[in-house]
């Protein structure tokens, strides 16, 4: 399960060694960690990293399909998790030291910056090739964070991006060696820990309004 430690200024939630699918039970855990760094004071920023070949596969499928009464349920506390990553009051960075599929590359996007590991991993939106389509919700937050070339090319074609070519294309803003993922992460959190508030958090919340609307609509979350 995911844990969330602290180095000095900017607090670290790991999400885990394994996929790190989105189960209720990992997003439960996930949401309690940002709320402890929401209710934080002072200069603060968040990492999110992971350890081992995944950073998030994305969607937990075999829950899902074993809880098919729960489907808008689940889908529901997904774009909750989105939209409260992306309207975090603190700078956030995702540090993508693995594979980065579907849902996962989706949270990815709903954080402030991403730094890749340059030599191993994709990121990648595979659901055109698995018939899944994207949720409104998911749609509107990959248009509202990547270029629309970008965003057509990940999403209607399922390219699997390598680091570098992922930094190229503007949807990681680094691509560097494996064991300098996490700490680039750390040092580009530090850096804007003084951004931490309401202001911050004001101004994310107008930036993403139209994405925001669309991934916290409970009445038809599905389409």
């Amino acid at each position: 399960m995911p844990t969330l430690d602290r180095q000095d200024n900017v607090f670290v939630l790991d999400l885990g060694g394994g996929e790190n699918r989105f189960h209720p039970d990992w997003l439960t855990s996930v949401s309690a960690a940002l709320d402890e760094v929401e209710k934080a004071e002072g200069p603060r920023a968040l990492v999110t990293a992971a350890t081992g070949k995944f950073f998030s596969n994305g969607l937990d499928l075999e829950w899902l399909f074993a809880n098919a009464d729960q489907h808008q349920n689940y889908v529901v506390s997904v774009h909750e998790l989105f939209a409260r990553m992306l309207s975090l009051p603190v700078i956030t960075v995702a540090a993508l030291q693995g594979h980065t599929f579907a849902a996962g590359a989706m949270f990815s996007l709903a954080h402030d910056f991403r730094v890749m590991r340059a030599d191993r991993g994709f990121w990648c939106l595979p659901e055109a090739d698995i018939n899944i389509p994207f949720s409104p919700g998911m749609a509107a937050l990959i248009q509202a964070r990547l270029a629309p070339q970008t965003a057509h090319e990940a999403m209607v074609t399922a390219r699997r991006y390598g680091g570098s070519a992922a930094a190229a294309a503007g949807i990681v803003d680094q691509a560097v060696a494996q064991d300098a993922v996490r700490s680039t992460a750390i040092e580009i959190a530090q850096a804007q820990v003084t951004k931490a508030g309401d202001t911050l958090g004001t101004i994310k919340a107008r930036m993403y309004a139209p994405s925001l609307a669309t991934l916290r609509d409970t009445t038809n979350p599905l389409g």
